[in-house]
């Protein structure tokens, strides 16, 4: 029953965090029924409470999922619902403003158990944030707009037009609006309506 409940829900190398197993058995019984499957090779432990679906390979030991892969599903895509997103250099690397690779990730998440935390998986650092308001379906993408802006003399390589006309595009792109804009600009620090204001990126909504 369990490894069809898998099968019926998971994609190969995809996280599968036995909190969210969502069966008729107790949790005694559930940690067994892995651990047979592992022994078996029908699943492959990642990390303590972490499993996957071994994707077919010619290789021996098969291809393991990056820690990268399992930092997503976990704090940013939970059970097919946006839990996060990714902020700071991270996201402005994503954006195109800073050429800097950022050897740790910084993600905003609802599953951030205080304000700043700081892990490390399978040698992969993440910088964990508290969001200023809970983070859905219909407002990450302007949050994590907010938060680029609140630091964007930090973040962008350059401070001119390429970078405005970015940001700019994101927002049309995105099709934040200008309502958007003041539902959450409120739960930002005063530098942030600034950067908006100077950069004069209210034009988009004209």
């Amino acid at each position: 029953m369990v490894y069809e409940y898998l099968q019926e829900n998971y994609q190969a190398n995809e996280p599968i965090f036995l909190s969210d197993i969502k069966l008729p058995i107790s949790d005694t019984n559930l940690r067994q029924n892995f651990k047979v499957l592992c022994d078996a090779g029908k699943i492959k432990r990642y990390d303590t409470g972490i499993y996957y679906l071994p994707a077919p390979s010619k290789l021996k030991g098969g291809t393991a999922i990056a820690p990268q892969t399992v930092v997503r599903y976990k704090y940013i895509r939970r059970n097919g619902h946006i839990e996060g997103y990714y902020s700071g250099f991270t996201f402005a690397n994503q954006m195109g403003i800073t050429a800097q690779v950022p050897y740790t990730l910084e993600i905003v998440t609802n599953a951030a158990s205080a304000n700043v935390r700081e892990i490390s998986l399978k040698g992969q650092h993440v910088v964990l944030r508290k969001p200023k308001t809970k983070i859905t379906e219909e407002n990450y993408k302007i949050l994590q707009f907010l938060d680029l802006l609140k630091d964007i003399d930090i973040y962008a390589d350059q401070i001119g037009n390429e970078l405005v006309e970015r940001l700019a595009n994101y927002l049309k792109d995105e099709k934040i609006t200008e309502a958007d804009i003041d539902r959450y600009i409120s739960f930002y620090p005063d530098k942030v309506y600034r950067n908006f204001y100077e950069m004069r990126l209210y034009r988009v909504f004209a």
